[in-house]
């Protein structure tokens, strides 16, 4: 029988995996490694858009899926905290972002179904983080009706 998450919810806590940020620190990637082959070329410095990773180094993240499954964790979060057009937009790669979270849910996908089994199925939920610009706060002390992003854009 499948069980459903609510199902397993209503009988037992469920482990959530970790930080991504963190675990992505551990393999000092170099820009060239963020840019992998496909944006060898692209004009803007890319290093630090660890969702990029997903397209450039995707088994540096399947990786970090596996260690958080083998350590126990039942749920594991997509690479997407900032895989959205105003984040990716610091890094001109906004039209990207539909590709990344596509890409980043087969990864955590992939790796929660290597580690599912009877009596015990992985999960996967999508990360959402805040975007870094505010619709509610001007950035621009003598203009505080201003905003860099309208409700609208969010």
């Amino acid at each position: 029988m499948n069980e459903t998450l609510k199902d397993i919810l209503a009988k037992r806590i469920l482990v959530l995996d970790g930080a991504m940020g963190t675990m992505i620190q551990q393999y000092k990637l170099r820009e060239e490694d963020y840019r992998g082959i496909r944006f060898g070329n692209h004009p803007v410095a890319v290093k630090g858009n660890n969702d990029l990773l997903v397209l450039t180094q995707p088994e540096i993240i399947q990786e970090i899926h596996e260690k958080y499954l083998a350590a126990g964790a039942d749920i594991i979060e997509t690479n997407t905290f900032n895989a959205q057009r105003i984040s990716l937009a610091d890094y001109g790669m906004e039209h990207l972002a539909y590709e990344i979270n596509v890409k980043a849910s087969e990864i955590a996908k992939k790796a929660a179904g290597k580690f599912s089994a009877p009596g015990k199925p992985r999960f996967v939920a999508g990360s959402i983080g805040p975007t870094n610009k505010t619709a509610s706060i001007s950035p621009d002390v003598n203009n505080p009706a201003f905003r860099a992003v309208s409700y609208h854009d969010i």
